[in-house]
């Protein structure tokens, strides 16, 4: 994660998209397919989301957690607490784990924002050994990540300079042909790429709004620097332009692209 306030506070992700990475995660380690018993670095590993779900899904020997936020970090090592895992503070561009010592590399909704996605997926290509994986995912913010799409669509049809500061716009890796390119760049063969789709319903306005107060993120940043009039006026858009059903829940879904490849057999 980005060494900047926007990703201090854990609990505030997790209200914010962290229950909805969630079910990503399960969906994104499986298609993995690691046999039972490999070792795994989570790069970027934020507050313990991929980790939890590696270590209830594919029964890994060894877990190493990289994040660049303290405060996250913290947050992981509270709700896991297995003998198998280990947390470091550190930079997902600058990885200093054992080299080419895991089965697996995954890095979870990360790489739109490190300043040079390809230094890092070089260094999870080095630290996995040769016929490791390396594998990631981001969201779809500029298409079928709804919930992020309803918000910076409200917001730049009330602030038109919002428009810079929206992820569809900002986040070129979050694409499926960019993904591709990056990973086979670093050399990387096998290269696949597949949406994650998972349905994301909030139970009223409420439960979508609230959590963009504490988000996380660019979302954050915009926010914090709007006055109170431009802020309530983005909400009123919300409540007008969300699909909601007559029991006030809003069913949205999300998109996240994933991508994956394995680092070449010796010889």
């Amino acid at each position: 994660m980005k060494p900047d306030s926007i990703f201090g506070n854990a609990n505030a992700y997790e209200g914010y998209v962290g229950r909805w990475s969630l079910f990503v995660a399960q969906r994104f380690v499986a298609w993995l397919g690691i046999p039972p018993g490999g070792t795994w670095l989570d790069v970027g590993a934020g507050t313990g989301i991929m980790t939890q779900v590696i270590l209830q899904e594919a029964s890994p020997a060894k877990v190493i957690g990289v994040d660049l936020s303290p405060e996250y970090i913290e947050f992981a090592r509270q709700r896991i607490q297995d003998e198998r895992v280990e947390f470091r503070v550190g930079d997902a561009a600058q990885i200093t784990a054992e080299s080419a010592a895991f089965d697996a590399a995954v890095a979870g909704l990360v790489l739109n924002f490190v300043p040079a996605p390809d230094q890092v997926a070089q260094n999870m290509v080095q630290a996995v050994r040769n016929g490791g994986m390396v594998a990631a995912y981001v969201w779809d913010y500029g298409g079928r990540m709804e919930m992020m799409r309803q918000f910076w669509d409200a917001a730049i049809q009330i602030d038109p300079s919002a428009r810079e500061m929206d992820a569809g716009q900002r986040f070129a890796i979050c694409d499926p042909n960019n993904l591709r390119a990056l990973f086979q760049s670093v050399g990387l063969e096998g290269v696949a790429v597949m949406p994650i789709d998972i349905e994301t319903p909030f139970k009223d306005f409420d439960d979508f709004w609230l959590p963009f107060l504490g988000a996380q993120g660019s979302v954050s940043k915009y926010l914090h620097g709007l006055s109170d009039e431009t802020r309530n006026a983005i909400r009123d858009q919300l409540r007008r332009q969300l699909p909601t059903l007559a029991d006030g829940v809003i069913p949205l879904m999300a998109r996240a692209w994933a991508v994956k490849g394995k680092k070449a057999a010796a010889g």
